[in-house]
């Protein structure tokens, strides 16, 4: 027996039932049934303009956002999820995590101890923790093992529950820098890492690295063009990489479509970045004025980090936590995130929200909007960081970053006014990814 039509049952709306069209998806395997909802919320968060807007129903078919509507509306076919004494938002976006990673007392000691699996499960919980904290989408900058890469996939197949990765796999960086995966390790286990491992020295091995993670299935670069803090390694801020590897790192990533995040701290190593073309500033720690108008000439965005800053200041404070090489690095950069980023929202810099969480714990990522508020920005700006500027960095505002018509629906949603006050957003009761919903208030 054949059905008296193909394809979707939303293309055969207009001319079916909807009753007619609930029995047929029953009873006709072959039949594609759309997920019809409508929710309701009190008020949404319009991404764009950085307000919020009350009444709006929200349509959605499937994966999408179908339309959004003023006034609490419901159509036939459609699923009410109510939502009206909530704030509804897109979806947030978190563009600085390490998944495959959480900071404690035994971090040091995984490296010798830890194979790519162990840190595969660790991903499989933080993720899981990610998305339901509200963060649908994040970048992940650096990995070892590609194990984001799988983690990716998994979560694309509908294997395992987390949100949307754009991930850099393993971060680039020089001999003896931040990110060289065997600084602190005792000689005979040092070798040599080279591309593959993400450790360049020249024109050449910089090509090589870009091309290696393009292979390995990364989305983006991430290099480390500067010290770092938790790396066992002198400097925090000393430049790491020469004018010539960063030209070839962005001209090579340029030819495969890569953008390009930077960690740095010291100003010599971001400047040098930012001329080459760079995408993003990660931390930005000892930017000046100097630093952030070269930023607004080259449209590089600013992703601060600043609970990374807040998290290793306190931790240096107790003996014995860090070791002493990091420790010293940890009470001085980690104070100063907090000044820059507040002169730097106020000097016009763009700014993409993003939190390092994997030095703190996965799942607190909205304890960031709090501290860009008490550094001085605005609590609509701060939202807009996490959703429009996120997407517009991800160069995925097609898709993501507002609850729009034909856009991925991706919402959460919070009970009370965000901005108003703004630790509302650490305690989502609605998340919705792919027009799947994961969480609901009881």
């Amino acid at each position: 027996m054949k059905f008296p039509f193909k394809g979707t049952c939303r293309s055969a709306s207009s001319r079916l039932n909807p009753l007619l069209i609930g029995l047929a998806c029953t009873l006709f395997s072959s039949v594609v049934c759309a997920e019809k909802l409508a929710i309701q919320a009190g008020w949404l968060f319009d991404s764009e303009r950085g307000r919020l807007l009350e009444k709006r129903t929200v349509h959605v078919v499937d994966d999408r956002i179908e339309s959004v509507e003023r006034g609490f509306r419901q159509r036939s076919d459609e699923k009410v999820i109510n939502l009206r004494n909530y704030a509804l938002l897109p979806g947030l976006m978190d563009m600085h995590t390490h998944l495959a990673y959480e900071y404690g007392p035994k971090t040091y000691v995984e490296t010798f101890t830890w194979n790519p699996a162990d840190y595969t499960l660790r991903a499989v919980n933080t993720g899981k923790r990610t998305l339901m904290a509200g963060f649908t989408t994040v970048r992940d900058l650096g990995d070892s093992g590609n194990v984001t890469v799988s983690l990716r996939n998994a979560i694309n197949r509908g294997d395992i529950v987390g949100p949307r990765i754009f991930t850099a796999g393993k971060s680039i960086a020089t001999t003896g820098g931040h990110a060289d995966p065997t600084n602190g390790h005792r000689h005979s286990l040092m070798g040599s890492p080279g591309p593959a491992e993400g450790v360049i020295n020249g024109v050449a091995s910089a090509r090589e690295a870009v091309r290696q993670r393009y292979k390995d299935g990364a989305d983006l670069i991430k290099i480390t063009a500067t010290g770092g803090v938790l790396s066992v390694a002198k400097s925090g801020q000393n430049p790491q990489f020469m004018d010539d590897e960063l030209e070839a790192i962005v001209a090579t990533a340029r030819d495969y479509g890569f953008t390009i995040a930077v960690h740095a701290h010291g100003k010599e190593g971001m400047e040098r970045a930012i001329r080459a073309g760079v995408d993003s500033i990660e931390h930005g720690t000892y930017m000046d004025d100097e630093t952030m108008e070269l930023m607004e000439d080259h449209d590089t965005w600013y992703v601060p980090t600043l609970m990374a800053g807040d998290w290793v200041s306190q931790k240096s404070a107790v003996e014995g936590f860090f070791p002493e090489v990091v420790q010293g690095k940890a009470a001085t950069i980690g104070p100063r995130l907090m000044d820059t980023f507040g002169r730097a929202y106020r000097k016009g810099v763009r700014i993409a929200f993003g939190t390092d969480s994997g030095v703190s714990r996965h799942g607190d990522n909205a304890r960031e909007f709090a501290l860009m508020v008490e550094a001085g920005m605005n609590p609509a700006d701060a939202l807009r960081s996490a959703t429009w500027n996120a997407a517009a960095l991800l160069n995925a505002q097609d898709r993501l970053g507002s609850i729009s018509a034909g856009k991925l629906a991706d919402m959460v949603a919070v009970a009370g006014n965000p901005l108003q006050d703004i630790d509302t957003l650490q305690n989502v009761e609605f998340v919705m990814k792919d027009g799947k919903i994961y969480k609901q208030p009881e």
